[in-house]
This record gives C-alpha cells, sequence and structure tokens, in this order.
C-alpha cells in the first residue's frame, strides 16, 4: 500500500484482544512495506559499518605503500558512500510510508467502528478518550510501526559486523562479539519500570485530554453559570500530574540513554587496550586495529535503535491496548442484519412500549422522562444499543436490516445533533431522496435569520451557504444551531424521520412557524416528534403518552389535555400539588374538575392567540 492510493478499500479486521496482539495485527498487513524498509535499511546500516573496513584497507595499502590497493579502497569508499546516500533517502521513505498507512488504517478503523456504534459509544467510552485514541494514540501505533523494520535492519547489522569482525581478526572480534549483545541487552531491567512509568504518563495524560474536551465541549454553559475557574484549576491540577509523571519517565529514558553512552564507550576502551597489546606483540596489522576501532565506534549507530524500539514499545502498547478497547466494542445486534437491504415500508410499531406511528402521518410522543425519550428514539431507529424486541416498519423488524439500510429507512436527529466545521453548503451536503432542496428545508426550519447572521459574518463569501461555520458551531446560537441541524435532517427525506426535541432551544413564535413548515413538508412522510410543547402537539395528526415505558393514552392534544391528567401534567409543566392539593384542601372534587377544566381553557386560549400572532 502506498500513501497515493490511500484510503484503503477495506482496512480489515483488526485483533482487539490486547495491545501487543493488535500491534502484531498491523505488522502482519504490513508485511511488504516493513520487507522493503528492512532491505533498504540493511543497504543503509551495512554501508555505514562498511566504512570501517575501507579505513582498515586504506590505512594498511598506505604503510605498505600499495598504490594499487589504494586506489581499490577509495571505489569502495565511493561504492559505501552511495548506499549510504540511497539507503538512508529510500530507508526513510519506506519507513514514513509504514508510519503513514498505519496510522490511516487505525484511523479509518476508528472511523467505521465510531459509524456503526452511533450515540452507544459515548455510552460505553468517554468522548475525550476517543479523541486521545484517535490523535495522540494513532501516532505513537504509527511511531512503533515505523520503529519495527529500522530496527530489524539494525540488529542484522550488528550480528553481521560481529561476525564478520570474528572472521576479519579473531582476536579482537570475539571482544566485540561477546560485549556487544551485553550493551544490547544491558537495559531490559530497566524497561519494566519505564514501561510502567510510561503508563502512569499516558493514563494521566489521557485524562487531562478528556478533561480539556469536556470543558471546551460545555464552555457556554461554564461561562453562564461562573464555573470557568473552578474547571480551570482541576485541568491545572491534571496538568501538573502529567508534567510530574512525564518528568519521571523521562528520568528513566535519560538513565538508560546514559547506559547506551557508557557501556559503549567502555567495549572501545576495552577493545583499544587489548588491540594495543596484540599490535605490540604483533599479532595485529595497525589497519586491523584502526578497522575494529572503527567498527567499534560506528556500531553505536545501530545500536542506537534498540534503546528507539524499547521506547516506541513502551508508549505504543498502551495506546494500543486503548485503540483496541474502543475497537473492541460492538452493537448489542448483529449490524450485517439478516436480510437484504431492500427498504419496507409501511406503519413503524415498538413491540416494547406498543407505540405505533401510522405510515404518512405526524405523530408525536409525548414522555415524562427526558432520559426515557431519548433510548426510545434510538430504538426506533432500529439497532438500538441494548438488545431489546426489534421495532417493526411495516412487517419487516429493523434489526434484520443491515445498519446502513435501517438507518436510510428511519433518520433519527437527537436532543444534541452535532455540526462539522465546514461551509453551510458542505453541511447540508448530505445523502438525500433528492425530493427537497436546500432551500425548501432552510424554510421549513425558520433559517433565515440564520443565513443573515452567517452573511454578515462572512461578507467576502458572497452567498450565505458558502459561509464557513465553526466547530460544532460554536459561533452560533443553541436555537441557530438546532435549526441548522433540523433543516440537515428535512433534505435527507427518509420514509420515516424521528426527531427528538426539535424546537427546544428556540422561541414559541419561531417553534410556531417550524411546526407548520414540518408538517406541510412531510406529508406523505412519516414523522415522529418527542416534544412537550404544546405548539408541535397541536399541529400533530396524533398524540402518544408513554408513561412508564408503555403507551398509556392516544389521541388529539386538545382532547388530551381535558381528558388525561398524566398528560396534562407533562404538557402543562402542571405539578401534582396544583392539580390536586388545593381541591383536597377545599374537600370537593368538583371544585378540583373545574379548576382543571379552567386550566386546560387557557392552554386552549393562550395557544389559539399565538397562532393568531404567529
Amino acid at each position: 500500500m502506498q500513501i497515493q492510493d490511500l484510503p484503503y478499500s477495506d482496512p480489515g479486521v483488526p485483533d482487539t484482544r490486547s495491545g501487543p496482539r493488535f500491534l502484531w495485527w498491523l505488522g502482519r498487513n504490513q508485511l511488504g512495506g516493513q520487507c522493503r524498509a528492512l532491505l533498504w535499511g540493511l543497504l543503509h546500516f551495512l554501508s555505514v559499518c562498511g566504512l570501517p573496513f575501507c579505513v582498515g584497507l586504506a590505512v594498511q595499502a598506505v604503510v605498505e605503500r600499495s598504490g594499487a590497493r589504494l586506489v581499490q579502497t577509495g571505489g569502495l569508499l565511493l561504492l559505501c558512500g552511495a548506499g549510504i546516500a540511497l539507503g538512508d533517502t529510500m530507508l526513510h521513505r519506506a519507513a514514513v510510508t509504514n508510519w503513514i498507512t498505519a496510522a490511516a488504517r487505525v484511523q479509518q478503523l476508528l472511523a467505521r467502528r465510531t459509524a456503526m456504534l452511533g450515540s452507544a459509544l459515548t455510552r460505553r467510552v468517554a468522548a475525550g478518550e476517543v479523541v486521545a485514541v484517535s490523535t495522540g494514540d494513532v501516532e505513537k501505533i504509527g511511531w512503533f510501526v515505523e520503529a519495527v523494520s529500522r530496527f530489524g535492519a539494525a540488529a542484522l547489522t550488528v550480528v553481521a559486523v560481529c561476525v564478520g569482525l570474528v572472521v576479519y581478526q579473531p582476536a579482537l572480534g570475539v571482544v566485540v562479539a561477546v560485549g556487544v549483545p551485553v550493551l544490547a541487552l544491558a537495559v531490559l531491567p530497566l524497561l519494566p519500570r519505564a514501561t510502567r512509568r510510561a503508563d502512569v504518563q499516558r493514563q494521566k495524560a489521557g485524562r487531562a485530554t478528556e478533561l480539556a474536551s469536556d470543558t471546551v465541549a460545555g464552555l457556554r454553559v461554564l461561562r453562564g453559570i461562573g464555573g470557568e475557574e473552578l474547571f480551570l484549576d482541576r485541568y491545572r491540577r491534571a496538568s501538573q500530574e502529567v508534567r510530574t509523571a512525564a518528568v519521571r519517565s523521562a528520568r528513566m529514558w535519560s538513565l538508560i540513554a546514559g547506559i547506551q553512552v557508557l557501556l559503549p564507550g567502555l567495549l572501545m576502551i576495552a577493545v583499544v587496550w587489548r588491540g594495543v597489546h596484540l599490535a605490540q606483540e604483533g599479532r595485529i596489522a595497525v589497519g586491523e586495529l584502526v578497522t575494529v576501532y572503527s567498527a567499534v565506534m560506528l556500531l553505536t549507530y545501530p545500536l542506537r535503535h534498540f534503546e528507539e524500539i524499547a521506547m516506541a514499545y513502551s508508549f505504543s502498547r498502551p495506546s494500543a491496548q486503548r485503540a483496541a478497547r474502543v475497537l473492541s466494542l460492538d452493537r448489542a445486534t448483529d449490524a450485517a442484519g439478516s436480510r437484504d437491504g431492500h427498504l419496507p415500508d409501511g406503519d413503524l410499531y415498538d413491540p416494547l412500549t406498543e407505540l405505533l406511528a401510522p405510515s404518512g402521518l405526524l405523530t408525536a410522543v409525548v414522555c415524562g422522562d427526558p432520559d426515557a425519550a431519548g433510548v426510545l428514539a434510538e430504538r426506533l431507529g432500529g439497532h438500538p444499543a441494548e438488545k431489546s424486541a426489534s421495532v417493526l416498519l411495516g412487517d419487516v423488524p429493523l434489526d434484520e436490516l443491515p445498519l446502513d439500510a435501517a438507518r436510510t429507512a428511519v433518520l433519527v436527529q437527537d436532543k444534541d445533533p452535532v455540526l462539522l466545521s465546514g461551509s453551510l453548503r458542505a453541511l447540508l451536503d448530505v445523502p438525500s431522496s433528492g425530493e427537497v432542496g436546500a432551500e425548501e428545508a432552510l424554510a421549513a426550519a425558520q433559517c433565515g435569520d440564520v443565513l443573515d447572521a452567517l452573511a454578515q459574518g462572512a461578507p467576502e463569501a458572497g452567498d450565505p451557504l458558502d459561509a464557513r461555520i465553526t466547530e460544532r458551531g460554536r459561533s452560533l446560537s443553541g436555537g441557530q444551531r438546532q435549526r441548522l441541524a433540523l433543516a440537515r435532517s428535512l433534505i435527507t427525506d427518509p420514509q420515516v424521520l424521528v426527531l427528538d426535541e426539535p424546537t427546544s432551544a428556540v422561541d414559541s413564535h419561531t417553534e410556531a412557524r417550524i411546526a407548520e413548515g414540518i408538517r406541510k413538508l412531510r406529508t406523505g412522510r412519516t414523522t415522529v416528534v418527542f416534544t412537550s410543547s404544546p405548539l408541535l402537539l397541536d399541529r400533530a395528526d396524533r398524540v402518544v403518552l408513554v408513561h412508564e415505558g408503555e403507551v398509556a393514552a392516544v389521541g388529539l392534544h386538545r382532547k388530551l389535555v381535558h381528558d388525561d391528567p398524566r398528560y396534562r401534567e407533562v404538557v402543562t409543566r402542571e405539578t401534582e400539588d396544583e392539580g390536586d392539593g388545593h381541591g383536597a384542601g377545599a374537600g370537593s372534587e368538583d371544585k378540583a374538575a373545574a379548576r382543571n377544566g379552567a386550566v386546560a381553557e387557557g392552554v386552549l386560549a393562550g395557544l389559539e392567540e399565538i397562532e393568531e400572532t404567529a
């Protein structure tokens, strides 16, 4: 896989049983790239380590006054120089390709898993942890994948040089062959402690990232309640914990780096001391001593990669563990489904609550518990986060459809939809039936003032649709974000549209116009709206009260307000004391009934007044 071929058509099925197994799986899927990097690395490292032999031959040629051998040695030096240049260039190219393709594979796997899980992801894993995995963890995993081939080339080069020195000059080669493994293995006792410290640093950094992400996401709320300093102090403490852990980890790695410098120096001293004695005894030539000395000196270059691979593994292992934990999450139902992707049609029915949304009608659902409403809305979309009885569209269970087909048939907009950064035109460029245009959807969602605000904020854009929206739409008010999200859902024009509190952040007059716009634009399509707003409820073809997990009442809004006290309590925010307590104190049920009737009449009068104003 080359960089220009990205993204992968299929990133594969990862081994998520553990972090090391996930890293091994990544390596196995890049054998071609790893082999190329290994071969180029061998060319580079062997060319570097071939220089001492050339220098030794050159010195010996000068001692023996042999011009021909000196010329041959010069040619070998040129050949080694060309190998160093070519090998280094291509090794870097191949290693970076491995890093980018591995990171891209992990990113695609995370994106696929996030899309598959939907809202269930953030119920199982903190949003900050997902951000940390998709940014910092991906980088560390890529670093290890990149370092593997360089380490392999360095290790083979060290073995080759040791064998070559033993053959070239056995008396000194044996000293090097014994000393080099000691150099490579001397830091092994320190690695577990360094790894533990790196793990602690990674955990604390992850918690700090989660805290920062959550703080930024709730910054508007924090400013409203004056909680900026409280969360800033928390982040300061978390940041200081990360700094302390990073310093402790750096001390251990500094000790390892110091040992990697000290031991080669001691080996070099031992080689020189032994070589001088052998030269004095006439057992080796001057050129051979220079060759062995230069080889030991240059061996420190490939040996550095032993430290690098240890660091890369120590930092990437916890990152791989976190990535594997996210990628191991699965849906309660099979995303592939057991049916083909043919889209069914008909009424939407939930057997768990016995909620029925007739085909082609606007059904409003009233739940006293907002969390229960969110869970029910998710279940109506098919493939819920938790295993439960399947919702039926017509006579077809939605969880038996492939996930993409179920999402095409039923679109669920939750109460806190996300707006991605980019132009408004890009935001509204979503898969759709083509029956509803951007202008119609924006008009139905009452986005005229949003377009005006975007045009004023970016006069150079010309067309408001080309104006840029910041990340998560933070430059817009809550009501503006909500209306743009609604317009995006209306453009999609699915068979069934489920809206969870789509107008909770807008004023009553705008809400009345939105209710009418949804009703007109969705004529002939099935629409389910979870709301307690009288304005939306009054325009619904059918209103359903869900109480304690099951349907408690069905009818029209005005009739339910009169007849059902539980419905009235949710819609009018009337407390039990207000509805019953005063009547009990008066000792008359007739008075309580009269008062309830008066409340209902007042609500209806208010609705009519709003309608006339709107």
